[in-house]
């Protein structure tokens, strides 16, 4: 198949869903795909080299710049992580530390 046979299919598949429900499915190309695609792979945490692999792009600046698609609710979102595992560490650090006083 070439990527204009799936871009028809796509276009079918949305408009057979917005003739059934009142909640309109906005126009999905393979290309949005492509988009969601890496967006979501860079929130999950891949490493970015991995992902420039996968899109298949020679300069990485493209896979960060114009293919993923990241906001202020995904910086919060790992900012929380960090805090969460800075924690851990902390609590983990104070356990050891009560261990060591109860050997004594």
């Amino acid at each position: 198949m070439i990527s204009l046979h799936w871009e028809k299919y796509f276009q079918h598949v949305c408009q057979k869903y917005n003739r059934l429900y009142k909640l309109q499915m906005p126009k999905v190309t393979p290309h949005v795909c492509r988009h969601t695609y890496c967006s979501n792979m860079a929130r999950s945490g891949i490493s970015v080299k991995t992902l420039q692999y996968l899109m298949g792009h020679s300069d990485i600046s493209v896979t960060l710049n114009v293919y993923t698609h990241l906001g202020l609710a995904d910086a919060k979102r790992e900012i929380a992580q960090i805090e969460q595992k800075e924690q851990r560490k902390i609590r983990v650090k104070k356990s050891r530390n009560t261990a060591k006083v109860a050997n004594l």
